[in-house]
């Protein structure tokens, strides 16, 4: 029987919990031998979360075309992934901006990168004031709006927090969400997080290497590759 054939029989007989916990152990596992076997890379510029993180998953609705859409729809693409909302004042234009100026580094290698904004703020971003708003910055951003419950799920499965409190009284309206970029290969599983491009000196070259190596190098192959799409469908 074969590796993947194992570890599916495996899978039908444990919790999916404690099973996507050992594919990540078996995958970090590997990816530690495989480091260690070979000559050292060289350091990304951003955090390496390579099995760290669950692969890219979600059902949203795309401001591009008003329909839904999957992670699925987007493999084959390196994609960035972002959390803000369109009456951001400071930090959203500043970090789209800045993975715009990215990308313009990438040349032609841009169009195969996704960049998906997604809305913390659902109840005052619709899909054509983020469809408007993305298309400010550049081509490959694209809006995503979700449901509570879509959203709750995807900010969930990445750590990352968010809170919107509508105005009451003399209190203004008041949106916060994370900052950090993350970055997943063409197959959809989680390799780095970029920090730095909401701040005043983001690392606009360190970013566009990193996103120029993933679209050259692609996802990873062999065994590593393998257990990742599996845990990817878990």
């Amino acid at each position: 029987m074969s590796v993947e054939g194992v570890l599916a029989k495996m899978a039908r007989s444990a919790p999916r919990a404690a099973w996507r916990r050992l594919l990540g152990l078996i995958a970090a596992g590997l990816l530690a031998g495989s480091v260690a076997a070979c000559h050292k890379p060289a350091a990304w510029h951003g955090i390496d979360v390579s099995g760290a993180l669950p692969p890219l998953s979600f059902t949203m609705t795309s401001a591009a075309t008003g329909r839904p859409v999957t992670a699925a729809d987007y493999r084959g693409k390196v994609v960035m992934l972002y959390f803000g909302y369109t009456h951001c004042p400071d930090v959203c234009p500043l970090t789209l901006s800045n993975i715009a100026r990215a990308l313009k580094r990438l040349g032609p290698l841009s169009g195969k990168v996704a960049v998906l904004f997604v809305t913390v703020d659902p109840n005052r971003d619709s899909l054509t004031v983020l469809k408007r708003y993305t298309s400010l910055f550049a081509p490959e951003i694209t809006g995503l709006r979700g449901t509570p419950d879509q959203l709750a799920a995807l900010a969930r499965r990445y750590r990352v927090a968010y809170s919107v409190t509508p105005a009451h009284g003399t209190e203004p309206y008041e949106v916060t969400h994370g900052a950090g970029v993350y970055v997943f290969d063409q197959s959809g599983a989680a390799r780095l997080v970029i920090s730095s491009l909401h701040t005043a000196k983001p690392d606009i070259p360190g970013a566009a290497d990193d996103l120029k190596r993933l679209v050259t190098h692609g996802a990873p192959k062999g065994l590593f590759g393998r257990i990742m799409a599996l845990f990817g469908r878990l």
